[in-house]
């Protein structure tokens, strides 16, 4: 069995074949070639190679919150002089890509790449042109997703700072040196970008060193500054968590004796808003400890619709008492009434026979024995008259007046002195847009200005 033969590898050697045949390569280019070694780089004046750069940023396909990188297509361009590839002329030489491999180039990478590949269709999207003062440009179309750390604290009004940054492998900043060929005109592209969610506000480049333990090399860094769009936000969470809140004070304006509907309209609200919390946060990191801006608004309109909840259940609660206390008080009025009704009725009845005792005397004689008792003070507790007595209060009657006052006072502790609790649902209808328009102008006030 034939055993497979790699293809970069038969490639290579049969295009090594070809330029040793000079099948292929023109006079200038074998001429250029013979003797040349692409393992050492060039020396100019025994000093470090200087590598000009400039790129094309093609697209930014994705800007992932959760991975915190984004992917970009880039065009990576590198000029660099070699005196090995001097030659007479006024033209530069086109030549294929492939014969980068027979050139020595500069070993750029891409600093936080996690994953970079070179495009192959039709062929690799490479280019050679070489200068007749020996100037080299290379050319190159990468695509690579590189990290971008984020701060969302204030997601989903936040700034994002990305970077690409271009370094030498094995090169140190004595043997190769980096520059922007245009300064921060070195980059373009980025002004017809259009991404999805974001707006690029502005970039720069810089030049510095990268320090190693190995030593320090060149390095190159790109910075652009990404603005998220929030309407999406507004639209797809700010709104609608907003709308459930006033849904939760329909329920102010039904009675408290409606039980099923105002206990349905404030538990579905919290659900709903349950829901709506869990799926704002399906696209964003939960490793980290990010408290953002839309945890902090969605946190408030859950307060605000479980909080119209809770002063349902209060005002029913104080109604409840409210009643129970007035039906203890009626009964003990009501008591109290029958007692004071008894007491006429008792007098009323003394008085007459009084009467009839003091009249009878004058009617008949009465004999002499008798007249004793006649001597007698009818003031006198031992005189014929009785004194009415005050009935002892029947302790029924103080434990209901104790009990009432008793509630009477948790009435007032719970429904913050409130008399009527029909009241509660009033002062809610103010008081509950109040807070929340109020904490709305805080909100946007310090996420978009501070």
């Amino acid at each position: 069995m034939q055993k497979p033969v790699n293809s970069r590898l038969l490639e290579n050697s049969m295009l090594n074949a070809e330029v040793k045949e000079g099948e292929i390569l023109p006079p200038t280019i074998q001429r250029l070639m013979k003797g040349y070694n692409k393992y050492l780089r060039p020396f100019f004046d025994n000093g470090p190679v200087t590598v000009g750069m400039s790129l094309d940023i093609a697209s930014i396909d994705t800007i992932s919150e959760i991975n915190m990188d984004y992917t970009a297509t880039i065009f990576l361009r590198q000029r660099w002089t070699d005196e090995r590839l001097v030659f007479e002329g006024n033209k530069s030489l086109s030549l294929d890509g492939r014969l980068v491999e027979l050139l020595w180039v500069p070993d750029t990478f891409i600093v936080d790449s996690k994953k970079s590949f070179l495009h192959d269709i039709t062929v690799e999207n490479r280019l050679i042109r070489i200068f007749p003062n020996g100037t080299v440009l290379y050319a190159l179309r990468i695509t690579t997703t590189v990290a971008c750390n984020m701060d969302l604290t204030k997601y989903p009004m936040d700034k994002q700072t990305c970077t690409l940054q271009l370094e030498s492998w094995g090169y140190n900043v004595n043997d190769v040196m980096f520059y922007w060929t245009r300064g921060n005109e070195s980059v373009s592209g980025l002004d017809t970008l259009q991404l999805a969610q974001y707006t690029v506000e502005d970039h720069y480049t810089s030049v510095s060193e990268a320090v190693y333990e190995t030593g320090n090399y060149p390095k190159l860094v790109f910075h652009f500054e990404l603005k998220r769009s929030i309407l999406y936000f507004i639209l797809e969470t700010y709104v609608p968590s907003s709308l459930l809140v006033v849904l939760s004070w329909v329920s102010f304006w039904i009675s408290l004796s409606s039980v099923p509907a105002r206990i349905c309209i404030g538990v579905t609200t919290v659900l709903t808003m349950t829901t709506l919390m869990m799926g704002a946060r399906t696209s964003l990191p939960n490793a980290n400890c990010f408290i953002k801006a839309i945890d902090v608004y969605l946190g408030i309109c859950f307060s605000f619709i479980f909080g119209a909840l809770i002063e349902y259940a209060v005002a029913h609660f104080c109604t409840l008492t409210h009643a129970d206390a007035h039906m203890l008080m009626y009964t003990h009025h009501m008591h109290e009434f029958d007692d004071e009704m008894n007491g006429i009725v008792t007098t009323i009845s003394s008085h007459a026979n009084r009467v009839k005792r003091r009249k009878e005397p004058a009617a008949t004689p009465t004999p002499a024995p008798t007249s004793l008792e006649l001597t007698v003070n009818p003031s006198s507790p031992s005189g014929s008259e009785p004194k009415p007595e005050a009935s002892p209060p029947e302790p029924t009657n103080r434990c209901l007046t104790v009990l009432a006052t008793i509630r009477k006072v948790l009435s007032y502790i719970y429904c913050c002195h409130v008399e009527n609790p029909h009241h509660i649902d009033n002062y809610s209808r103010v008081t509950f847009p109040l807070s929340f328009v109020m904490v709305n102008l805080l909100y946007w006030t310090y996420y978009l200005y501070f």
